[in-house]
């Protein structure tokens, strides 16, 4: 039995190793519905497989790379953690990333994963090419100069077109940051939240919800070397305090919900200040030993001060036993032109809201849905939520585009389950 990270899908589906291109081809052509499912480190049911799931563990690696151009055409299988060692060895980093590095490549980019920074774009904006399976079996390349509106529709394809077998993505000259963390209250982040935006590379806050207090993140490209923190600093920063620590106060929420409101200010009143610099990757990734829910949408940037306003408002109506022991998080991203990014089209904000395993979320959760909702909020597409295809066609300009594809590459619906059931409609 399967079981994604967050244990809030499971399935029992038979489970094939490709090790090739062919062999991919192989599974897809079986008869079976197929789900390539990556690390399954979502909170939705979007990896589950009814009948064929695909693990990718044994098609991994760089393919090849380009030091001079920084292009780097890599198997989709791969984990981030490691694509982000083998592009350090060759002097190389993405752009961006976001703060877990368990995805797959394929993964990450397929659910419009992202990072934060107002003039940097979502991961899959770094997508030079894209080799699919399709549902005939057949291999195809796509690019902004091949097959456009497939590549279009695949660079955030959901698993929905097919077999993503290797990416092309954009790399760029390794680089360091350096990386300023500190406390801070809610309102004055907020008042400096989009001067921020403009002159820190990437900056984004953690909110204590029932309380003020936040942690302010700026990371910033430096050309001085690298001065990580020692190994005694970050064995007590990050896995004693902000894991065994924060797992000890998790664990006595959930047996004393009444008592969250006080352990999120006690939370936060013990941040301390830290300052570092580092590799680009040992920067933006923090290790999660804690597992939790979350949910997350992406609303309009221009709406964030209102958005947060309602929350708070949410946050002191709220019974006890609905209170949220796991910071939220808020980031941002640039607009971009890809037809199911989440920042398709507008400069835009990103709130995750998480909950430890085995606590109560849902009133919490659903509040902030409805929130989302009224500000034209979507929903990240390997997180929870309940919106329907008829709910999201009016989000995404280009949401009947993207079916138009989906017709053409897959009319049997060799790739499809049940969450693109609900979501892509059938």
């Amino acid at each position: 039995m399967w079981t994604n990270w967050a244990k809030t899908a499971s399935c029992s589906a038979r489970i094939v190793h490709p090790a090739s291109t062919d062999e991919i081809v192989t599974a897809v052509l079986s008869g079976s519905r197929v789900r390539a499912r990556g690390s399954g480190h979502s909170f939705n049911d979007i990896a589950v497989a009814s009948e064929v799931a695909l693990d990718l563990d044994r098609w991994t690696g760089i393919v090849r790379a380009d030091t001079e151009t920084g292009l780097v055409t890599v198997r989709s299988g791969t984990p981030l953690w490691a694509f982000n060692a083998d592009l350090h060895r060759l002097g190389l980093a993405m752009p961006n990333l976001g703060d877990i590095d368990a995805q797959t490549v394929a993964g990450a980019v397929s659910t419009s994963t992202h990072g934060t920074g107002g003039k940097l774009g979502v991961l899959a904006t770094a997508i030079h090419s894209l080799e699919l399976v399709l549902a005939d079996g057949s291999v195809v390349q796509c690019s902004r100069d091949e097959r456009p509106d497939l590549f279009n529709a695949a660079r955030v394809g959901l698993g929905a077109l097919g077999v993503i077998s290797t990416l092309t993505l954009q790399c760029v000259p390794s680089f360091v940051l350096q990386a300023s963390e500190s406390p801070g209250r809610l309102d004055a982040v907020l008042e400096q939240f989009d001067d921020l935006c403009a002159v820190e590379d990437h900056v984004e806050f953690h909110w204590f919800t029932h309380s003020d207090r936040v942690i302010l993140k700026r990371n910033n490209r430096i050309t001085t070397q690298a001065r990580p923190l020692s190994k005694l600093r970050q064995t007590w920063e990050y896995e004693v305090m902000e894991n065994a620590a924060f797992g000890a106060v998790t664990k006595v929420a959930k047996t004393f919900p009444r008592y969250t409101q006080r352990l999120n200010e006690l939370c936060g009143s013990l941040i301390s200040e830290r300052s570092y610099s580092d590799y680009s990757h040992n920067v933006f990734v923090t290790p999660r030993r804690v597992r939790f829910v979350e949910t997350e949408f992406s609303i309009p940037r221009e709406t964030l001060m209102d958005v947060i306003g309602e929350l708070r408002a949410v946050a002191r109506k709220l019974d006890a036993r609905d209170h949220l022991i796991v910071p939220c998080e808020v980031r941002v991203a640039q607009a971009d032109d890809i037809w199911l990014s989440t920042a398709n089209g507008r400069d835009t904000a990103y709130i995750s809201m998480h909950q430890a395993l085995g606590m109560q979320y849902k009133a919490f959760f659903d509040a902030y849905a409805r929130i989302a909702a009224s500000v034209g909020g979507r929903p990240h597409w390997g997180k929870l939520h309940d919106l329907t295809a008829a709910d999201l066609r009016p989000l995404y300009p280009h949401f009947d585009d993207f079916l138009k594809v989906r017709d053409e590459v897959d009319p049997g619906r060799t790739f499809t389950n049940a969450y693109l059931d609900r979501v892509l409609g059938t």
